[in-house]
């Protein structure tokens, strides 16, 4: 019998009572909060010393490609295959076999990660042809010797997503989670010592990528002691013929292949993108930054923290007792439903405050040096349509980790791709028609149509190739997709997992209060940033958000939010 196949533990019999959620997944978002704040440092040199331009392009398409070799190999496919199994077995309290476990899974991992490592860098050049085509000249040989430089970096980094498994199964969650504040630092620190230097921006390029492979080195240097301690030997082996091992592989290659189709989806941006103006992949990536900090802080801190402990209560194929109205079922409905809430709470002001401040954000952290007001507001643009599927994509993320506690890693997978296939549709019709849109003025004023809208073919290139002047959006339609299509993952996500464990509410039970504040603090914010023309983005997003996130706490505790009370109880035990 496989941990796979086991009946789950009766109430109270596993080694120690299921943390706190609110704990568990606070600790997750303090590691992350603090590698995102370093991240946002990191973005903010790179933006000071690179700008928009070519370089940047070609710095974000090198760091895409060889990142498929982190997300098919990382944390997500290990959330669905790995941490269930493994997790499992340390509740049962067979410590040894869940070593062994382990142990297989790195040494597996070391050598598929190895052989695509080489992979990826003899063949850089036609990887870099075949998904940014429409990159020429100086930009496109650049990106060919980023690969290289960053792919073995990205190797590193499966092995460290391997760490983050093992101490998440044991609770240790901020470890792993601040981990990538030392990538983030090698890559500043290396920037800015390469900066001083007047270096071109293709060198100051090839400086950064060097930075981030040393990141990768420290990033799991630093956690290896500590699984090594928990392991208390760290002999990575290839046996694959282990009932417990097996289980894990069965569900590896469908969480592969949901990982692929979810790379994909990048992959298919990034070559749409690479037929928009120059600017275009630069501005995606940098509003990626902000709208993966949310999703990130509180739907990845709160879906890695009760991955566990719903995989402790119904690691499946035990399906017959996770149905609607079993014991299973209605323990893993409570804990989804106290997620979904956690993540509403938390990213319904976070989208509202990337919709009517989000100039003033990104004009805070990023404008400076060669990072104009034009880029913030093309970066704000770009943003406001991501954050339009912000609530979907994090309340996905919890979802797709039920399914996974209960073996289910098929669907999410099937999900998946077809949120992409819409995503991608959409996208190519919707970035021809707006990369003709053309912003000259302050906000949305100044709009001009360069060519008919209904054309579905990139602008010429010698004007995607032109620099400086007006905004172009076509990267906006690649970001409405994006979120069009995270709404329809949700709901089908939603409708899988509700065949399995019963009715769930999407924001949990206080989904209309959290809406209804969030409505409150938009208007608060408006009035906020109207009072604020002319004043540095710094300090008119302190006039205007303030107010705003005070109304939405009010508002909320008003209408008998939990979380707020949670909040203030957090803090008052704190200044104890």
């Amino acid at each position: 019998m496989t941990a796979g196949d086991r009946p789950p533990p009766a109430p109270g019999s596993t080694p120690a009572a299921a943390p706190s959620g609110r704990r568990s997944s606070a600790l997750v978002a303090g590691g992350i909060l603090l590698s995102r704040i370093a991240g946002l440092v990191r973005e903010r040199v790179i933006a000071a010393h690179l700008g928009t331009g070519f370089a940047v392009d070609a710095f974000r398409a090198a760091s895409r490609i060889p990142n498929l070799l982190q997300n098919l190999l990382g944390e997500g496919v290990l959330s669905a295959s790995f941490i269930p199994v493994y997790a499992r077995l340390l509740a049962e309290g067979d410590e040894e076999e869940a070593g062994r476990v382990a142990a297989a899974v790195a040494g597996l991992l070391a050598v598929v990660a190895g052989v695509l490592v080489v992979v990826g860098v003899v063949f850089a050049r036609p990887l870099t042809a075949v998904l940014a085509a429409g990159y020429t000249g100086e930009r496109f040989e650049l990106t060919v010797t980023l690969v290289r430089i960053l792919t073995p970096g990205l190797g590193l980094l499966v092995l460290s997503a391997w760490c983050l498994g093992v101490l998440n199964s044991h609770r240790r969650f901020f470890l792993s989670y601040v981990a990538p504040v030392l990538w983030n630092v090698a890559q500043i620190t290396v920037l800015v010592a390469v900066a001083t230097r007047g270096l071109d921006q293709s060198s100051l390029a090839v400086a950064l990528a060097w930075g981030a492979l040393a990141g990768a080195a420290l990033q799991l240097g630093v956690q290896l002691p500590a699984v090594r301690s928990l392991l208390r030997s760290l002999r990575p082996s290839l046996d694959a013929r282990r009932p417990t091992v097996r289980t894990v592989l069965r569900r590896f290659g469908p969480a592969v292949a949901g990982r692929g189709v979810v790379q994909l989806s990048a992959y298919v941006d990034l070559f749409l993108a690479s037929f928009l103006a120059v600017g275009a992949v630069a501005a995606l990536t940098y509003a990626q930054v902000f709208y993966l900090l949310p999703i990130s802080l509180f739907g990845m801190s709160v879906a890695a923290a009760e991955l566990p402990e719903l995989s402790r209560l119904g690691d499946a194929p035990a399906e017959d007792g996770a149905r609607n109205g079993g014991a299973v079922g209605e323990a893993l409905r409570a804990r989804l439903h106290e997620g979904l809430g956690r993540v509403a709470f938390f990213v319904v002001p976070t989208a509202v405050a990337y919709l009517v401040l989000g100039d003033l954000v990104v004009g805070t952290l990023l404008q400076t040096g060669r990072f104009d007001t034009g880029d913030t507001r093309l970066v704000w643009y770009v943003l406001a349509a991501f954050s339009l599927g912000l609530v979907a994509t994090t309340a996905s993320r919890l979802l797709q980790n039920g399914l996974y506690a209960l073996g289910d890693t098929r669907t999410p997978a099937r999900i998946a791709g077809l949120r992409v296939a819409l995503a991608a549709v959409l996208g190519a019709v919707l970035m021809l028609q707006l990369d003709r849109v053309v912003v000259s003025g302050p906000g949305l004023g100044g709009l001009d149509v360069a060519g008919a809208l209904p054309a579905l073919v990139p602008l010429p290139a010698e004007a995607r190739d032109a620099t400086g002047g007006a905004l172009r959006l076509g990267a906006v339609g690649l970001a409405l997709a994006s979120a069009t299509a995270a709404w329809v993952e949700l709901s089908l996500l939603r409708r899988r997992l509700q065949a399995r464990v019963g009715p769930l509410r999407l924001g949990g039970a206080h989904l209309l209060p959290v809406l209804a504040a969030g409505a409150v603090a938009a208007g608060v914010g408006v009035v906020g940033r109207s009072l604020t023309t002319g004043l540095a983005p710094p300090l008119a997003l302190v006039i205007a958000g303030l107010p705003a996130a005070l109304a939405y706490l009010a508002t909320a505790a008003a209408l008998r939010v939990e979380e707020p009370a949670a909040l203030l109880a957090a803090v008052r035990r704190r200044l104890r």
